[in-house]
Formats: C-alpha cells, structure tokens, sequence
C-alpha cells in the first residue's frame, strides 16, 4: 500500500488517542455531556465546511431523521458522555485499553441480536480479551479496590453503546454517502447533548479563554470528531476497510503515550498486560471475521463494481 496510507494511519491513531487526553483536560470546567456537545459542535462545523468546500450534498430530506437520531445518540452522544464521566474516575490510559474491547461487543451483539455469522475463532479472541479485562481490572481483593468499579462500568457501557451503534448505522447506510452520515450523527448528537447538558449541568464557556482547554476543544472537535472522519474514510477509499479499522488496535498504546507523556500518568504492569490481552484477542476475533466479510464482498460485486450501499460503519474512539 501507498505510504500515505500508513502516515493516515499513524495520525489517526495520535488523534484518537488523543481524544482521551482531551477530554481528561476539559473535565475539570465541563460536564461530560458539555464535553460531548463541544466536541459535536466543532465536528460538525469541520463536517460542514468539508462539505461545502469539496461540493458535497446535504440532502436533508433524503437523510431519514428519525432513525438517524437514534443511532446517534446510540452510537455518538450517550457513549461520549459515558467516556467522559468514566474519566472523572479512570485514567485516560485504562480507559483507552478498555475502548479496544469495543469490537468484542460488537460480535456478541451481532451474534444475538443481528444474525450476524461468528466462527469459533471469533469466540476464542472474545474470551481471550475478557481476560485481559480481568487483568486490567485485577482480580486479588488489594487490585480491585484500585480500580473504580463506576468508571469501570460506564466504560464498558459505552463500548457497549458503540457495538449497538455499528450495527444500526450499518442500516442507515444505503442510498446516503459517508459525508451525510457523519453530518446526520453529529448535527443529532449535538442537539441531544446540549438538552442534556443544559438540563443536568452547569455550563460555563468562560474557561474556553483559557489557551489551554481552548486548544483541547478543538483537538477534540475539529481533529477528534471532524478531520478524523476524513483520516479513515480516506483509507477506506484509497486502501481498504480492513486496513482502516486497525486504527482500533493502535489508539490504545497512543493514549497510553499521550497520557504518560503529557498527564504523568502512571503505566502499571496490569495495564500492559490487560493491553496485550485485549489486542491479541480482538485480532483473532475480527481476523477471521474480515477475510469472510471480504470474500461475502466480492461476491456480491457486479461488473459495475461494488455494492455502493456498502458503507462501513463508524468507528469508535
């Protein structure tokens, strides 16, 4: 593949691990669902200005509002919000470790609830990455008293959120390009997290004179949430949506970097080990998965190419 694909890679990789820095940097002045508005906010803007620049239509009637509302606050503002309260608790390393388990809840809601396929592969990495989830968490009494089990929870929560999310964006994929779903989500989640952030917080913009949480909104919004959809959806068009999604394996060590680098976050032996765990079990788990979905793929192509409604579904940070 081309190196700009990999250069893609790496920066989208920063960027989303970043994102947990971010937001360990904004919670102090904001709410979690405050954060999750801004963040929207500014990825919308991002979005916008992209579309407008590059030509791209809106379509607001075609885009199916309803439904779309949903699988946003499903997929985008609930686990945002999630992630950020889970912060107040969690060290924005562990929480990264724990956002890798996403596409593990992705199989199992799949499996149950969406008729998806699963081999026995896909099964072991999953147990495989629930240990290292137990590892991450410890499992003597002195470990477990370490690790806030709220935080913990509402981590798993949100990935949780995010496999539900995959699965329903899935559907609302057919007939609308990537740039309306990604401006349908955000324009969504925006308005669901200001309603909640205006009825359960108290909300200051005064902190953004700050250069610092100034800068942190918008590597969260612009970056986090509207130059990082360009990042992969160029690599799904340019390389493959495989190769696009192992952005979801690197996020975690470059959190782990961002958070040791910048927050003087500690970076204890469960939580390399959790990693290694929970990494090695979500690449058996989707190994399998990604060569049958591809050969599915080119099947279903035509001599006119692919499926045009085969958009992937967005991913998680």
């Amino acid at each position: 593949m081309a190196r700009s694909l990999y250069f893609a890679l790496i920066l989208l990789s920063l960027i989303w691990g970043g994102s947990f820095f971010f937001i360990k940097i904004l919670l102090p002045d904001f709410g979690p669902w405050t954060v999750a508005f801004l963040r929207s906010a500014l990825g919308l803007a991002t979005i916008t200005g992209v579309m407008l620049v590059l030509r791209k239509p809106f379509g607001f009637r075609q885009i199916p509002w309803p439904a779309m509302a949903i699988m946003a606050l499903i997929n985008t503002a609930i686990p945002w919000a999630l992630i950020g309260f889970s912060e107040t608790r969690l060290t924005s390393s562990m929480a990264s470790v724990m956002n890798a388990a996403t596409p593990l809840w992705t199989l199992v809601v799949g499996a149950l609830f969406f008729r998806a396929a699963t081999g026995r592969m896909q099964w072991v990495g999953m147990g495989i990455a629930f240990v290292g989830l137990l590892v991450l968490v410890g499992v003597s009494p002195t470990s477990l008293a370490s690790v806030d089990l709220i935080g913990f929870a509402c981590m798993l929560t949100a990935t949780l959120c995010y496999a539900v999310g995959s699965h329903l964006s899935k559907r609302l994929s057919g007939g609308l390009s990537m740039y309306q779903i990604t401006f349908g989500t955000l324009i969504s989640a925006m308005i669901g997290s200001g309603i909640m952030a205006l009825a359960s917080e108290r909300i200051s913009l005064a902190p953004l004179a700050s250069p610092a949480t100034l800068g942190a909104v918008i590597g969260l919004g612009v970056f986090g949430s509207g130059i990082a959809y360009i990042l992969f959806y160029f690599m799904v068009q340019q390389g493959t949506p495989q190769f696009a999604t192992t952005v979801t394996y690197l996020v975690p060590a470059s959190a782990i970097v961002w958070g040791f680098t910048l927050l003087n976050e500690p970076v204890s032996w469960r939580l390399l080990a959790g990693l290694v765990f929970i990494l090695g079990g979500v690449y058996l788990a989707n190994r399998n998965g990604s060569r049958r979905a591809g050969s599915k793929a080119e099947r279903r192509e035509s001599p006119a190419g692919p499926d045009p409604a085969a958009v992937p579904a967005e991913p998680s940070n």
